[in-house]
């Protein structure tokens, strides 16, 4: 991520040259940071966000707390509840909110003292806290942002200030923020940073430079007109409206423009823009009909709905035309006037919430591209302790991807999942991806739910000249199985194997496949192309267990049923890579329902085969077994069994002696000890592929895509050291593996 200052990219002055400010200690150890604003509307959340990211990312036990909370009793905060899922410890959310704005209007020191009497609560059990300000939506005061930093300052809880420069210009912008701060200083708080948001695109620069001369780090944020949207679930329930036709799911997408369709048809087909919503009275069948066609036709943009107002319906005919047509597109009517309608959508403000998807990634990656994280540390002296939490372990996973971005394919692009994913990644800017299917419905489809594919390529098999060339290529690789070109012609159009074929040609470096396809589907292919690294016979997998305070490396829960001692041991040394690759430490626990010599009988002793066969095949690994999975992980177990084993209680790498012992113990632990399981990721092939549950959920596809795009970073790394030194064999080197 550039810093603060490195061009328009990261519109902040680093001010590098003046002295660092350190969060402060509590009495209960863990530090904390207070993100404030002085008014409304100033994006403060997207700020927080971006703020705990970088916290999670630091390490340690991150928490959330709100001081004051604008919901009443039973009701819930819709920023804290924002905040408190990327928390990485488990806090009940009542124990996160101090007090209420009616608390702090019947007595603000009870209030104060009540607040830092539950903010410790909530530090006790962290190393860093982030505690997110009010939002002045109670009856505002120019007291308030005062109140916040006595706050601040009775929790030692540095400040970062959020300004907003929305329809302000940059000395206005920067004679705010000097303002604000010495009313934070006569408060006797401190602030470390300004983050001046909402900025006029085209005057991020100049609102930079005026930050300049101000006595502390700045950034500057452009305005993101997605942030503040409202969806169209958001503008039905401020109408009381309801959803006359298409489809529910779609209600979610933003309107980012508002219109009042009360001109003649062709006018108003002139005026239309992408994500816009427009208004028009029930009885005009005209405008109806006319923009349902236009949204589904070539070459208009694509609306995020309709709104019919005036308390009537369509007419009969209209309305059996309209369901005739099934239009996707989200249809609304509210019983309001044309201008009562256009003011309250006009005036309906998009919340960023829980669920908020598109949101949350806008906001995460407006963070990241203008806030470095290097800058944002330098003002804050953080616990770090040894402690991989899963939120910090999933951040990683997305940053290390960005460091260097691989091309992906994935072949099931006709799939919502896959293009929310897509949308997801590409806005966070984790890969470069290509999808497979028919382009002209996967953009419909894409269209439809507000997913930019603008930087996507989008390949047909079925139509793609490329087949022609991978044709005879996959002819000759199963030429001794009796494959002719006639044939291959055929295989080669099936996704999955055209997906794989783009993967052995070098067009992508890496493909994740099976929200559609069965694992068989996906796999085949990578036996009979992409083929194993040499010296391994076995493709297997793992799952990256995230725990709450480590994450594990379980190997093999999802590829091979009941493998050999031999397999056991390819499974052994691949899944130690593996963890390896992605900054996991290698102890290797070969697992067994008996730990060293306690045990006989034919699984123990294949056990005791495989963990000698890794010995010699790997002497630098530190490995162990058979061994119990108690005696693997618990130190005080394995006082008692095996206490001079450098592995044993400290194992971070667990094979398991069969699928069916490795699939439940997964399941189990991810279901009864509330882990997150992240895989299966594949290993032993000689390119990366991966293989989805068909029951993935969005965040498991993004996530599979950045570790196969982390794989392909460690295969070129490999490769590059190989042509620089001796010959080794290395995972990437020639296609020369096993085959299927």
């Amino acid at each position: 991520m550039p810093s603060s200052g490195d061009g328009p990219e990261a519109a902040g002055p680093s001010n590098a040259s003046r002295p660092t400010t350190l969060g402060c200690m509590t009495g209960t150890g863990a530090r904390s940071i207070y993100v404030a604003s002085a008014e409304g509307d100033t994006g403060k959340s997207t700020i927080a966000l971006g703020v705990l990211a970088v916290l999670t990312a630091a390490g340690g036990r991150v928490g959330v707390f709100r001081p004051i909370s604008r919901a009443a009793a039973g009701e819930h905060d819709y920023i804290l509840d924002l905040l408190h899922q990327f928390a990485s410890v488990d806090i009940p959310y009542e124990q996160c909110i101090g007090v209420t704005y009616d608390d702090v209007h019947a007595d603000p020191d009870a209030a104060v003292a009540e607040i830092v009497d539950r903010y410790h609560t909530v530090a006790e059990q962290c190393d860093n806290v982030l505690v997110i300000g009010s939002d002045y939506t109670d009856v505002a005061s120019p007291s308030e942002l005062s109140f916040n930093a006595r706050i601040a300052a009775n929790l030692s809880a540095p400040i970062i200030l959020v300004v907003k420069a929305f329809e302000r210009q940059p000395q206005e912008v920067k004679a705010v923020a000097e303002m604000l701060m010495a009313d934070i200083k006569a408060a006797h708080a401190t602030t470390v940073g300004v983050v001046a948001n909402r900025c006029d695109p085209d005057r991020l620069l100049e609102v930079a430079a005026a930050l300049g001369s101000v006595d502390v780090r700045t950034w500057a944020l452009p305005d993101e007109p997605l942030l503040v949207a409202p969806t169209m679930a958001e503008l039905c329930e401020a109408l009381d409206g309801v959803l006359y036709s298409g489809e529910a799911d779609l209600l979610e997408r933003e309107a980012l423009e508002v219109m009042v369709g009360g001109m003649t048809v062709e006018h108003i087909l002139e005026r239309l823009s992408e994500s816009m919503v427009v208004i028009a009275p029930a009885d005009r069948s005209d405008v109806l009909l006319a923009l349902v066609n236009a949204n589904a036709a070539e070459g208009f943009p694509r609306l995020s709905g309709i709104i019919i107002n005036g308390g009537l319906r369509p007419h009969p005919m209209i309305d059996a035309l309209v369901k005739g047509l099934r239009p996707t597109l989200p249809i609304i009517a509210c019983d309001h006037g044309t201008y009562e309608t256009a003011r309250i959508a006009a005036h309906t403000r998009g919340a960023m919430v829980s669920g908020s998807v598109r949101k949350i990634d806008a906001a995460m990656s407006l963070m990241e591209r203008y806030v470095s994280p290097q800058d944002l540390l330098a003002e804050l002296d953080l616990h770090a302790p040894e402690v991989v939490t899963p939120q910090m372990f999933e951040y990683q996973l997305l940053a290390q991807a960005k460091s260097d971005r691989q091309r992906i394919v994935l072949p099931e692009g006709g799939d919502d999942r896959i293009l929310r994913a897509t949308d997801r990644l590409v806005r966070r800017g984790v890969a470069e991806l290509t999808l497979l299917g028919d382009p002209d419905s996967v953009r419909r489809r894409a269209n439809e739910l507000g997913v930019d594919l603008s930087e996507v390529d989008i390949i047909d098999p079925a139509t793609s000249e490329l087949a022609e060339e991978f044709a005879p290529i996959y002819a000759e690789l199963r030429k001794h199985k009796g494959m002719t070109l006639e044939r291959a012609s055929e295989v080669v159009r099936d996704e999955s194997y055209f997906g794989t074929m783009l993967l052995h040609t070098g067009r992508v470096d890496g493909m994740v496949s099976g929200a559609v396809h069965t694992t068989a589907q996906t796999i085949r292919p990578a036996f009979e192309i992409i083929k194993t690294v040499p010296g391994v016979s076995t493709v297997s997998s793992v799952f990256f267990m995230c725990l709450a305070d480590r994450v594990l490396t379980y190997g093999d829960c999802a590829v091979v049923p009941d493998p050999t001692a031999e397999e056991l041991a390819d499974i052994a040394v691949s899944s130690a890579q593996t963890a390896a690759a992605f900054g996991i430490e290698q102890r290797v626990a070969m697992l067994s329902y008996s730990t060293g010599g306690s045990g006989s009988g034919k699984d123990v002793d294949k056990v005791r085969t495989a963990t000698e066969l890794v010995r010699e095949r790997a002497p630098e690994l530190l490995v162990e077994g058979p061994i119990q999975y108690d005696a693997a992980i618990e130190p005080s177990v394995a006082a008692a069994k095996m206490p001079d084993s450098p592995v044993a209680g400290r194992a971070t790498v667990l094979i398991f002696p069969d699928l069916n012992t490795g699939n439940n113990t997964y399941k189990a632990v991810q279901r009864s000890a509330g882990a997150i399981a992240i895989g299966p990721v594949l290993q032993g092939l000689n390119k990366p592929m991966n293989d989805l549950s068909r029951g993935a959920l969005v965040s498991d596809i993004v996530n599979t895509v950045a570790i196969t795009a982390i794989q392909a970073q460690n295969i070129k790394k490999a490769l590059a050291a190989t042509e620089r030194g001796p010959r080794t064999e290395t995972p990437g080197g020639e296609e020369n593996g096993s085959d299927a």
